[in-house]
Parts: C-alpha cells; structure tokens; sequence
C-alpha cells in the first residue's frame, strides 16, 4: 500500500489502543503525543507505531501534531505517496484505505478523500447522537473534511500543511486553501472511522458549540475577504439568531409585548430549515427534531465562541485551547 498512517493523540488511553489496533498491519504508523500523562507514547510504541512527543514550547494543536506527524513520515518514508490522517479516539474501518486509494487513483486532482465517521456510542447520549448526525454529509465533492481524512502528501505540503498555530477550524482552513490552489475534497459513500466522542453533558456539548463559533470567526478573518467570503453565511447566522433576534425581542417587547413574537418567530423557521434538511438526510423524526433543536440552541454558544475569539484577539496573548473532554 502506497500509504503511511499518522495519529493524534493526547490522554485517550483505551480508546488510543482500539485505534491503533484497528490499523492495518503492513503500513507505517506514526503518533504523535501532545503531552499524555497517562502512558500514551509507551502504548503506541508496544504497538510498533513510531513516536514523536511535541515538547511545550508551543502550544499544543491538533494541527500542530498532524504537521509534525506528516514530516515524520514523509523523512522516514519518502516514497509514500498518501496518508491516513486519524485522531486517536477513533477506529479505522478496515475496508477503508483500499476504498479510498481507488478513488484517488481515477482523479489526479483529489488532495482529500473523506468517508462516513461514526459515534461508537450514539445512543449513550443526545450529545452523542447529535455528533453522529453532524457527521453524515453529502456525498460528492466538498468544501472541507474533518479530522480524518486520506490526503495526498504532496497537495498538503505544497500549500503548507496545517496552519500550526490554530486551536480550531484546522482542517476546513487548509481545505480552504487547497481548494484555492486548485486541489479538490471528496467525501465518498464508504464507511470511514468510528468515534468515541464521551459526550455525556450539557456542557460539553456547548463547550463544543463555542469552539465552532471560534473556529468560524478565526477562518472569517483569515479568509474572509476571498471571493466565496469564506464563513461569512455562518457567521452571518450565528449573528442574526444569536444576537440580532433575542435584542429585537427584547427592545419590541418592551414597546408592546406581542411584537416581541415577530422576530422569535425566526427561531421556528430555522428550526423549520434545519428539520427538513436533516429528513433529506434521514427519515428519522427525532433525528431530525434533535438536531433541528440544538442548532437553534448552538447558535447562543457559537456567539460566546465568536466573542471569545474577538477577546483574545484584542487581548493579543496567548490563543488556548477549547477543550470540551
């Protein structure tokens, strides 16, 4: 196989050795460690994987490791022509790679080719679920991938792989410039990964939510002034039923109650949008109705995100991670 494998991890423990078990036994495996205090790199080295520590003297970043995993390989494989890019709480389907590598051979203009992740436990929590959901998208050609991805090496490294330093929205960042660079995404009808998300709380979730916002405006300014405007309509959304409903409410409710009923009616076309979106997708109700609910509900945590984003900037220090485990 034409293919090397790198991983990401920090503190998954069990979930690291299911991931690296489930990875094909004849393909270099690298991870790289963003300091585990629970045993990680000795786990992945029992487990033949070559392992790269990032020291502290930057921060720690998913896009930071896969960078520093994706030079390991590439030195100590140079004729590997792709990679498994995979996060340790995740499994590897085993059909996976031969699927993926036979859609790359057909298009010489794929850097990404991304498949169908999938919550371990979706039904261990509406949290859960709603991460199963969030993960089944269109097939065909895309704007970004996640987290796991088959990439061509090459495409990666000629726009400059990850941007090191971001703490969110890594991967639709570097899509977007692969894109720019003429490179294409395609998400295929095959099964990828499947995920241990452990979302067990409210405050997780929202956790995440606020993240997304960040992630959303870190992009805005990095590329908001392209032509696709890139992450404008979220941001655009996130303002609008984050902020712009709730104060108009609020300020016409004031001049006479009933009004204040005209711009939360919003929130049920939304809800509205959103459910029969999803129905497209699915034919599952309460799907639907979950995931209709809680983006109506995310969006107040994506405006935290986005404010929060607009503090550090103003603040100018140190960008910290959102880490919702």
């Amino acid at each position: 196989m034409d293919v090397g494998v790198v991983v990401i991890g920090r503190n998954e423990g069990e979930r690291l050795r299911r991931c690296l078990a489930s990875l094909p036994a004849d393909v270099p495996v690298i991870y790289v460690d963003s300091g585990s205090t629970d045993g990680s790199p000795d786990l992945a080295t029992r487990a033949k994987a070559s392992v790269v520590a990032l020291d502290a003297s930057a921060p720690f970043t998913a896009a930071r490791g896969r960078n520093a995993g994706l030079e390991q390989l590439r030195a100590a494989h140079p004729e590997l022509a792709f990679a498994q890019l995979v996060d340790g709480d995740c499994d590897l389907d085993r059909g996976w790679l031969a699927a993926a590598l036979a859609v790359f051979a057909h298009e010489p203009k794929l850097a990404v080719v991304c498949g169908r992740r999938r919550e371990r436990f979706p039904d261990a929590s509406i949290y859960n679920q709603l991460c199963d959901l969030e993960w089944d998208t269109e097939v065909g050609l895309a704007e970004s991938c996640g987290g796991d991805a088959l990439v061509r090496i090459d495409a990666l490294l000629g726009v400059g792989g990850f941007r090191a330093s971001m703490i969110a929205g890594e991967e639709p960042e570097l899509c977007f410039r692969l894109r720019a660079a003429g490179w294409q995404i395609r998400r295929i009808d095959a099964e990828m990964t499947l995920h241990d998300a452990a979302l067990r709380r409210f405050g997780q979730w929202w956790k995440r939510q606020v993240r997304a916002g960040y992630a959303y405006a870190l992009c805005w300014v990095l590329h908001g002034d392209s032509p696709e405007r890139f992450r404008w309509r979220e941001l655009r959304s996130i303002a609008v039923f984050g902020l712009v409903v709730p104060v108009s409410a609020l300020v016409l409710g004031e001049i006479y109650a009933p009004l204040a009923l005209a711009p939360l009616s919003l929130y049920a076309v939304l809800y509205r949008r959103v459910r029969a979106a999803r129905l497209r997708r699915t034919r599952n109700e309460a799907h639907a109705r979950l995931d209709a609910l809680f983006c109506v509900v995310g969006k107040f945590a994506q405006l935290w995100g986005v404010a929060r984003f607009l503090f550090a900037r103003a603040r100018g220090g140190r960008e910290e991670l959102i880490e919702y485990k």
